[in-house]
């Protein structure tokens, strides 16, 4: 069985190499489900990492359905991870009722040539899924990533299993939630390939800081926070 490992820095790829792991998908974010990692973060994993890396494609949180810029901001970062050697891209488009944005996923599949493709957990928000994977397939997506549509991988095993009986060319990734306690049950119902961060959580500071920088309120997954030029300007005209 293939073990991916979710990386979410230089410490944690170097980590998953380390331990065993046979392929990292590389992001930043892991709190709100991941975003694109930056150019410095590419580079040294590139320089220290010696396994296949995947790299997340997904400009920012919140929703799957990106505007014309944001799509090409997608599009430039696959480039550059075709130049910088990348082994494969993960990423996907939806449109706003929750189906596959079939132009857009196949111009990121066709940008990534002959690197590897994930389909990431956009899946698990899709209406049919089952009619989804085929037309995935029918891109030449090589994987899909998904929890079977619930909070884990262990609640969503019945889909998966479902999917990966159904799937011809791709193979489904459980993930989310898959840990030593429960990767046998996968490999068990004959998945060849896990998805998990392996992460723990480790404390770096002796005192919590006065003032907290995470904004939960920041996150929602209907949509996505912008400035907005009215209220800019509201500001701006009070002191100009």
């Amino acid at each position: 069985m293939l073990v991916e490992v979710c990386a979410n820095s230089l410490e944690s790829a170097m980590n998953a190499q380390k331990a065993g792991a046979d392929r990292i998908e590389l992001c930043s974010e892991l709190a709100v489900g991941g975003i694109t990692p930056s150019y410095g973060l590419l580079k040294a994993v590139k320089e220290n990492v010696d396994i296949p890396v995947h790299v997340l494609i997904r400009p920012r949180s919140g929703d799957f359905s990106f505007t014309e810029d944001e799509f090409k901001i997608m599009k430039r970062n696959i480039e550059l991870c075709a130049d910088m050697g990348f082994d494969g891209i993960v990423s996907g488009v939806l449109q706003t009722n929750f189906t596959l944005d079939l132009e857009k996923t196949k111009m990121l599949v066709d940008l990534s040539g002959d690197l590897k493709f994930t389909f990431h957990r956009a899946f698990d928000w899709v209406v049919d899924p089952m009619g989804t994977m085929k037309q995935l397939e029918g891109l030449g997506v090589d994987y899909i990533l998904s929890s079977g549509q619930e909070k884990s991988a262990l609640e969503g095993i019945n889909l998966l299993t479902r999917l990966q009986h159904e799937a011809s060319t791709c193979l489904i990734m459980p993930g989310s939630g898959v840990n030593a306690g429960n990767v046998r049950e996968f490999k068990k119902n004959g998945f060849k390939v896990v998805h998990l961060s392996g992460s723990l959580f480790e404390t770096r500071l002796l005192n919590a800081p006065k003032v907290s920088m995470n904004s939960p309120s920041f996150l929602k997954d209907k949509g996505v926070f912008v400035s907005n030029v009215e209220v800019v300007q509201k500001v701006i005209k009070e002191v100009k």
